[in-house]
């Protein structure tokens, strides 16, 4: 998770954040770095995105602006919708009050802390 200003546009920030994924373990071998693909809908629709993403070695399922929708990636962009859903069921995140960046970006990982720990509880029981 980045935190921008409010009227930053999420496009600029798409090679940061996935430069700033941590190694993925739990395969035998060196941990994956990267991910496969990346999806987006047609707001991250950027000819210079898609050709550092690329250079990169991911795959971007991007729809350009203008043309019908990728079928099926609804199904897949209902797994983010969904997380943002979760995100904002803690009404002190649907709306950023605090000033300092560090005491947001601090509940935002309690608040998804407990969402997995509900999950997880959830999937014992």
């Amino acid at each position: 998770m980045i935190t921008t200003a409010a009227n930053v546009n999420d496009v600029t920030q798409t090679l940061a954040l996935v430069d700033g994924i941590p190694p993925v373990a739990g395969r035998p071998g060196r941990p994956r770095r990267r991910p496969e693909s990346l999806l987006g809908d047609k707001g991250y629709d950027s000819n210079p995105n898609r050709d550092e993403l690329r250079h990169r070695r991911i795959l971007p399922v991007i729809s350009r602006k203008g043309s019908p929708n990728i079928k099926g990636i609804g199904k897949l962009r209902y797994v983010v919708e969904q997380t943002f859903a979760l995100l904002h069921h803690f009404k002190r995140l649907a709306v950023r009050w605090e000033r300092r960046t560090e005491l947001h970006d601090a509940f935002v990982s309690l608040a998804c802390s407990l969402i997995c720990w509900r999950r997880l509880k959830k999937s014992r029981s």
